[in-house]
């Protein structure tokens, strides 16, 4: 007889799952003591919060190719988690997140209380609208049957998400694992790949200007390679949304968007035919006006999910529910159908007037940011947070091969920077072979919101670097106050309530390495010796970047105009240039 959390921890390992995260609690005792058994083959990693154990479940499932996972006990922890569930289902990141609850006999079942037992939430009611799946197993009898359902459920299709509930009582029970039945996948649908490749190719026959849009399917789908290998092969300008912008493919031109690169806005303008592979094209992307996107362009639409193209972007669209795993080998064997020598000309064109004209006025932090992106070595991990830092490494970091850059996109969840680089980390270094640093970029408001698990980087002193973009404000917000509310900047600067502590003096409280930067140092970066010294280091370090309070993210998208007219303005004779190309 096999104890049930004994035989989750076993079969977390033969899925090849080293690493989870979470934090103990009275209800998730038996799987503490289970996985403790056996650490020599999975490491349970305490955090310091489990919204943080759910953001590094997903860091260690974006870089691994593996199933996420975390643990909370009831109640609280269970709803700790929330957030990092939401970022993980609207990012498509496959992830098992694991809730003790109170025991079977002391819960309100159907009665009217509130709660019966201590900390006893329904859990499975909160989580319902931003997860794949999420059931309590109230039978010791069903534990194969639901886990191995939601690691399928988890990897399959559109990944995301799953959640089981397990009453105390349950985790105890004993089981004879040879009698557990077990769950059979459904049957795989037919593949469109061949479908699709031939509406591709039909469209590139007809088209002069074709562009490919990246997205962050790409990577979910594990096809980054094969995109870069057709891109490059056909000749192909390629343009990526901002969670793909570490795509590294020939002819890249940047992520289009709000924030986006100039250059790859107006050449999707500029296109006459748009082929999205894995991208939700969301207003962010598109820009409010969506009837202006892509205006002069047919768009190919391909997603495995079929709920996202109900959203309609342009009303003759074409689109194409496949899985990019079965289409790329059929894109493969495409021959070019055209020369877009030309066509590559007019893009590279576009950009080197437009770095030219943008080169006089690029702000301090995107120059930092290219500057540290120089001294970040290949494979490294970067991970940021949300608000002006996450848009200013998007525009500025220059990735090297075989890097990658993570971000929280959807839900776009401040505080998941630090955690998710701690799981990225642990995903790299799965192989034990060569401990590989990982970069974290943060504001200073982010970073707080998850600064405990310094504590984390302290106790296990693993190489991740804590970048802190200081400008002592909620930087994003403050600008919209500026734009819209006269400049009444209420909570975001020191004067109206939000404060940030002395960096410095945190760091020495965690007994970690520190090094501070100023705006000023715009070109010296490269040069500086205890910077280099502590992005080389194999300790963890905070590295501070002091920036004014008062900083912006240009390019930025006027309200309601089409990609291409972001302010600040362009130079009349170079718009009227652009117009003309």
């Amino acid at each position: 007889m096999t104890k049930v959390t004994d035989f989750i921890t076993q079969e977390l390992i033969n899925r090849g799952i080293t690493d989870i995260f979470g934090y103990p609690g009275g209800m998730v005792t038996h799987l503490m003591d289970s996985l403790s058994k056996h650490r020599s083959r999975i490491k349970a990693h305490l955090c310091y919060h489990e919204q943080a154990a759910a953001f590094a479940a997903c860091g260690y499932a974006q870089i691994s190719d593996k199933v996420g996972v975390a643990y909370a006990t009831s109640g609280p922890g269970a709803t700790n988690l929330i957030t990092g569930i939401a970022n993980a289902y609207f990012d498509s990141t496959p992830t098992l997140f694991i809730t003790g609850q109170v025991n079977t006999y002391e819960s309100k079942g159907n009665l009217s209380a509130r709660q019966k037992g201590f900390q006893e939430t329904d859990i499975i009611a909160m989580v319902s609208s931003v997860t794949k799946y999420a059931t309590c197993v109230r039978n010791a009898s069903d534990i194969r049957y639901e886990l191995e359902k939601a690691l399928y459920l988890a990897k399959s299709d559109r990944p995301g998400p799953v959640l089981l509930d397990i009453p105390m009582d349950i985790q105890r029970a004993q089981v004879d694992v040879a009698t557990l039945r077990g769950f059979t996948p459904p049957e795989t649908p037919c593949s469109k790949g061949n479908e699709a490749a031939d509406t591709i190719r039909n469209a590139l026959q007809c088209a002069k200007r074709p562009c490919v849009l990246v997205g962050a399917g790409v990577h979910i789908a594990g096809v980054a390679d094969s995109v870069r290998e057709w891109c490059g092969k056909v000749g192909l300008p390629v343009v990526s949304s901002m969670l793909a912008v570490d795509c590294n493919c020939e002819n890249y031109y940047g992520f289009i968007g709000a924030y986006g690169h100039r250059a790859a806005n107006y050449i999707v303008a500029k296109a006459d035919l748009l082929i999205s592979l894995g991208s939700r094209l969301d207003l962010r992307q598109t820009g409010a006006n969506s009837a202006g996107f892509a205006a002069n362009a047919r768009l190919i639409r391909v997603d495995v999910d079929e709920g996202e193209l109900t959203n309609v972007i342009k009303p003759d669209e074409t689109p194409i529910v496949a899985n990019l795993r079965d289409l790329l080998p059929q894109l493969l064997e495409l021959q070019s159908a055209h020369d877009y020598s030309d066509w590559l000309g007019v893009c590279d064109d576009i950009r080197g007037k437009l770095a030219e004209s943008e080169s006089k006025s690029i702000q301090a932090p995107n120059s930092i940011i290219r500057e540290l992106s120089g001294l970040i070595p290949a494979n490294a991990v970067i991970c940021t947070d949300v608000g002006q830092n996450q848009v200013w490494v998007a525009q500025s970091f220059k990735t090297k091969a075989n890097q990658r850059v993570l971000f929280s996109g959807g839900h776009g969840a401040m505080g998941y920077s630090l955690p998710a680089a701690i799981g990225a980390y642990y995903a790299n270094a799965a192989t034990r072979e060569k401990q590989k640093p990982t970069f974290s970029f943060n504001g200073d408001g982010g970073f707080q919101m998850n600064s405990q698990e310094l504590q984390f980087l302290a106790r296990e002193q693993i190489p991740v670097k804590v970048i802190i973009l200081n400008n002592s404000s909620l930087g994003m917000i403050r600008h919209f106050q500026e734009m819209y509310f006269d400049c009444n900047y209420a909570q975001t600067k020191a004067e109206s309530g939000y404060t940030t502590p002395d960096f410095a003096k945190l760091a020495s409280a965690y007994a970690l390495d520190f090094c501070r930067i100023n705006s000023s140092s715009v070109g010296e970066v490269a040069d500086n010796r205890e910077l280099r010294d502590a992005l080389e280091s194999p300790r963890p370090a905070i590295i501070e970047v002091a920036l004014s309070d008062t900083t912006y993210v240009f390019p930025k998208l006027h309200f309601q105009k089409p990609l291409p007219f972001q302010e600040p303005d362009l130079d009349e004779a170079l718009s009227a240039y652009l117009e003309g190309l």
